[in-house]
């Protein structure tokens, strides 16, 4: 199946931390996954905090051409509204959601956030946590 990665999964590869380094690593390896630009901006501000701006733009450049960039339009950005109303998750998860909705593909994440509400998201989620 088809998998897209969300801000912690990508995360958590960039810091090796397994398991969910090596299956991130697997999966860049085999496909381009889809990956929201309102994660890749998370991806980019958490660097900045903790390495600095040149590390985060050697990143973001490095990670750009391994995953399938989705800039969201209107109708993605009213799917993420009706997830963000009727879930109490961080804005970015829910485009991070729909968008795996939207290309059939199951969510990599290890976001407590997200796989507390698993069952009742509109696209399978993988707990990289605990793979």
């Amino acid at each position: 199946m088809k998998s897209c990665l969300d801000s912690w999964a990508v995360l958590a590869w960039l810091d090796g931390d397994e398991p969910a380094a090596s299956i991130v690593a697997k999966v860049l390896d085999r496909e381009r996954p889809p990956m929201s630009w309102m994660n890749l901006v998370e991806v980019h501000y958490r660097t900045i905090r903790e390495h600095g701006p040149q590390e985060a733009d050697q990143v973001l450049s490095e990670l750009r051409p391994q995953v399938t960039e989705d800039l969201p339009g209107v109708s993605a950005m009213r799917a993420v509204a009706a997830l963000k109303a009727a879930h109490p998750i961080a804005l970015a998860d829910c485009f991070a959601i729909a968008l795996a909705a939207a290309e059939g593909a199951q969510l990599l994440t290890g976001d407590p956030e997200i796989l507390d509400r698993a069952d009742e998201l509109p696209c399978g989620v993988v707990d990289l946590r605990a793979t």
